[in-house]
């Protein structure tokens, strides 16, 4: 989980994008990274990613493979899953 450890503080001013987008720290990514020629989580720069994974805390969307972008999708759907167990 080397994506989700990169993501910054909770106090990390909101980027403004409306919605539950993970905030990336520009620090903790490389240049390829932040300029969206590597995938944000994974660092595979072929084929180039296309997936947006969140965004940099001025709003620019950071993007990652399509691996990467399927499990970040899992790991939120699987959040829901547990939810509708309970009930």
């Amino acid at each position: 989980m080397s994506g989700l450890s990169i993501m910054c503080d909770r106090s990390t001013p909101d980027a403004g994008t409306g919605d539950d987008n993970y905030i990336f720290d520009p620090g903790s990514l490389t240049t390829a990274q932040i300029m969206g020629d590597a995938c944000a989580i994974c660092y595979v720069k072929w084929p180039r990613p296309r997936d947006p994974v969140g965004a940099l805390p001025d709003g620019t969307e950071v993007y990652g493979c399509a691996e990467c972008a399927h499990y970040m999708t899992g790991h939120d759907a699987a959040m829901f899953d547990h939810a509708f167990a309970a009930h």
